[in-house]
């Protein structure tokens, strides 16, 4: 009968220990897996000739968190950059804020995952002393100096044609036909040169013929009334 009951006792206290090593080893994994301010970083880095930060989220639980981004400025915040969520993992989840920050500026990151974490990244981001690279800009063309100007283009002036070049009208091209004289010219306009005088004698003759003829044919007209 003893003999049961100090086994059932060594059973009990076995079952105790054990109870009490896996309740340690629970509390340890939870911790280890719970989330954590010092889970999370952020760097400031260049994308080509923009500047962008960056925050990474080492949380193994991958519990939702909230990131915010503020430029500080004196110790306060001047301006807030952006907010973003992650969910962390492992290996890391990393997300980007657009920020063309300067050399030298102080960014204050918060981190809010429910009711487990609340709180700053310690230390505040500090950028580099060095700014992104920039691209290279074509320098301006060199305005010339004022006496250097080109001047306004002189007016073009004509060639003015010389003597020889110059064209006259062609001399009045003298007539091969003789020129009548001054008394033949006057002729020619009266008729007096031409055929006048013959014409009138036979004009005249025929009225004389023809009154001739009438003077017959009315005698014979009288005559042949009277019988």
């Amino acid at each position: 009968m003893s003999i049961t009951r100090r086994t059932a006792r060594r059973s009990v206290r076995i079952l105790g220990v054990a109870s009490a090593s896996a309740a340690l080893a629970l509390g340890v994994a939870g911790n280890a897996l719970a989330c954590n301010i010092s889970e999370f970083s952020a760097e400031a880095k260049c994308d080509g000739t923009k500047g962008v930060i960056t925050v990474t989220d080492v949380d193994a639980s991958g519990t939702s968190a909230v990131v915010s981004v503020f430029l500080e400025n004196n110790g306060a915040d001047a301006k807030k950059i952006g907010e973003q969520e992650v969910q962390g993992s492992r290996e890391g989840v990393t997300i980007t804020f657009d920020e063309d920050w300067a050399p030298n500026a102080v960014y204050r990151v918060h981190v809010t995952a429910g009711k487990k974490v609340d709180a700053d990244i310690s230390p505040n981001l500090t950028t580099p002393s060095t700014a992104c690279k920039t691209e290279d800009t074509p320098p301006a063309p060199a305005t010339p100096p004022a006496s250097q100007t080109p001047s306004a283009p002189a007016e073009t002036q004509t060639p003015t044609p010389s003597a020889s070049e110059t064209t006259t009208a062609p001399a009045e091209t003298a007539s091969n036909a003789p020129s009548p004289a001054a008394g033949d010219s006057n002729l020619a306009e009266t008729g007096a040169n031409s055929n006048t005088g013959l014409i009138a004698g036979i004009a005249a003759a025929l009225v004389v013929v023809g009154g001739g003829a009438v003077f017959f044919g009315m005698r014979r007209r009288g005559a042949s009334s009277n019988r």
